[in-house]
Parts: C-alpha cells; sequence; structure tokens
C-alpha cells in the first residue's frame, strides 16, 4: 500500500472508461504515476516506493561531466562501463524524461519497467503522455568497445544536449543532462525553490 504521507494532497482521482477509479498526480513525476496505478493493478507487488532493481546488483553513483565527441557519441566513464554492461552483455536502452533529461538502463533493467508502463490505462490522458515519452523515446544501443554510445539527433534536440553533459547515477540507472539544464535544477534546489517531495519533510543528512 501507497504511504498515505506521500499520496495526501497529490494526486488527482481520475475515473477509467470501466468506471475505476485512478488516482494520478496533478504534476505527475515517474514514482507518482507508478504509485497510483499500483494501487489498483498488482504491477510492482505490495509496495509502491519500490524502485526498479538494476539486475546486475551494481548501483549507479555519482556525476560526471562529460563532452559528446563530434559525432554525438558520450564516453561512460570508465568506473561505471562494467556495471551499464554485465546485466545485458553491453546492451542498453535510453529514453527521454519529461523533465528534459534522458535516462539511460542496461537493458535488463529497463525492460520490467517497459512492461509496466505499457500496462498504464490506455484511455487516461495521463498516463498516455508517459508511455509517449518514455516508451516513444525508447532507443536500444550497443555499447561499442570504446565504451562509446552514440546519442541520437533527436535525443540531443530533445534534451538541449549540444556538447557538455552531466552524467548522473540515480541508483538503478543514470540520467544525462545538458551542463545548462543541470546547472538549473542545481540552482533551484540550492535556492529551496525545489523543496522537499510530499511525505519526505522530516528527513535529513
Amino acid at each position: 500500500m501507497c504511504n498515505a504521507r506521500l499520496t495526501a494532497g497529490f494526486l488527482l482521482p481520475i475515473v477509467s472508461t470501466s468506471g475505476e477509479k485512478w488516482d494520478f498526480p496533478k504534476k505527475p513525476t515517474f514514482l507518482a504515476v507508478y504509485c497510483a496505478f499500483a494501487r489498483h493493478v498488482s504491477v510492482l507487488g505490495d509496495c509502491c516506493l519500490r524502485f526498479p532493481k538494476n539486475i546486475g546488483g551494481s548501483v549507479f553513483q555519482g556525476a560526471s561531466q562529460i563532452n559528446l565527441d563530434v559525432k554525438g557519441r558520450l564516453a561512460v566513464p570508465v568506473k561505471h562501463r562494467d556495471g551499464l554492461s554485465a546485466p545485458s552483455a553491453g546492451k542498453l536502452v535510453l529514453t527521454a524524461h519529461p523533465d528534459k533529461c534522458l535516462l539511460l538502463y542496461p537493458q535488463a533493467t529497463w525492460e520490467p519497467i517497459r512492461d509496466r508502463v505499457m500496462k498504464f490505462p490506455a484511455m487516461n490522458a495521463t498516463a498516455s503522455v508517459w508511455k509517449r515519452m518514455l516508451i516513444g523515446f525508447a532507443e536500444e544501443l550497443m555499447l561499442d568497445n570504446a565504451g562509446r554510445i552514440l546519442v541520437s539527433p533527436e535525443m540531443r534536440a530533445f534534451a538541449g544536449i549540444e556538447k557538455q553533459i552531466m552524467f548522473v547515477g540515480q541508483g538503478s540507472h543514470f540520467e544525462v543532462w545538458s551542463l545548462t539544464a543541470w546547472n538549473e535544477q542545481l540552482s533551484a534546489l540550492t535556492s529551496g525553490a525545489a523543496g522537499l517531495p510530499p511525505g519526505t519533510e522530516d528527513f535529513s543528512l
């Protein structure tokens, strides 16, 4: 069951075409959509806060500034190459996120997420937007012998990437940001404008 503190005041009730009530967020995030969906369909198991596990067992963390080469290729930092390539023999999936960044997964880690997203209700507008974004942009890639992947022109245009990027670990995957957009995120966070997610008001380091 979802944590009431996380969802209280954050989810917007929606009724599906079958008459079933769905709770989708006013300001959707990937986690919130997962929570709303899991409350009515047992897709995520007993707890909607269970994040997808990296099949290879690595926990991706840390942030690195990288320059794309003239062909638009991203060289994965050496320390992360084995962790990214091991789960699926170098097969990766790159997709888009509404925050205007890209998400990079080992293929084996991405597939359960893809399967869950594909089960989002087709007639729900919020779910459809997420499906178009995550599934529609998804590209299967192969890490080459030099530890590089090609970031397509479409992906670079979506994320506003020209050359300089930030490669940011998120546990099961990496986020790929344009350096400009990343700095804007940091400015919002350090200014206090971003605040804390609902349910984490007591969180401290």
